[in-house]
């Protein structure tokens, strides 16, 4: 996104000056707000989901897409050492100004800088990867990042549900597309972002990628509401 309106409602929220949350809207025709004090939940409040995957964490952790800081916060404290990674400038500075010991701001995909043993990537973190024609590059980054032994913790959603019709079938608008590719906006404050695109990958899918890309695909956790945690290791 050329406009940080994530960073800059993230750096309002930190410094009290909260007055609205975020509003996203998206190519499913769907109007939405981000509430800004969810960003900054303790591990408390944080979903099932989320709790296990940080509870799988190990060694030397890359909290990808960190956001807040929230997660990073929660392993920081439990004595983990864990590096807090995101493109915006105000989400690193909020993260810095948490408290946290390791925050760098770069895109996942020219960060290259050590070897992890586990990279973390929640509240749907592998929507950055945009689009399916991408994963693959995505998974193929990710092995150079990783230790020996190492593994991918990321959950998703299948949002398949969200085109289904009266008679059981499903109305997909784009058959060109994965139907999990979607465009979202953000605006704060009178301010809009530009256009981007997130991914929802649906489990199997995911697998399919993973074994191209060396990996193994586990189920760890599934969800209500399609929403699943899934870890991803090297096959040899």
């Amino acid at each position: 996104m050329a406009k940080d309106i994530f960073g800059k409602a993230l750096l309002d929220f930190q410094s009290g000056n909260y007055v609205e949350d975020i509003v996203t809207y998206s190519s499913l025709d769907e109007k939405d707000v981000i509430p800004l004090p969810y960003l900054f939940r303790n591990h408390e409040n944080m979903p099932k989901i989320e709790q296990l995957a940080l509870e799988y964490c190990q060694g030397n952790v890359l909290d990808i897409g960190c956001g807040a800081g929230s997660h990073s916060l929660y392993l920081q404290k439990k004595g983990v050492t864990v590096t807090a990674l995101d493109s915006s400038h105000g989400a690193v500075e909020v993260c810095q100004s948490r408290g946290l010991q390791n925050v760098v701001l770069s895109g996942f995909m020219n960060y290259s800088a050590k070897k992890f043993d586990t990279l973390l990537m929640l509240m749907n973190g592998v929507g950055l990867v945009g689009s399916l024609a991408n994963l693959n590059d995505f998974l193929n980054h990710t092995t150079e990042l990783l230790n020996p032994n190492g593994f991918i913790l990321l959950d998703s959603s299948d949002i398949i549900y969200m085109f289904e019709t009266e008679n059981g079938g499903y109305d997909l608008p784009d058959v060109e597309n994965y139907y999990g590719e979607v465009a979202f906006q953000m605006q704060y404050r009178g301010e809009k972002s530009d256009f981007f695109k997130w991914l929802y990958v649906d489990f199997d899918t995911l697998c399919s990628s993973a074994r191209q890309c060396g990996y193994h695909c586990e189920l760890l956790f599934k969800g209500d509401h399609y929403d699943y945690l899934a870890k991803l290791y090297p096959t040899t």
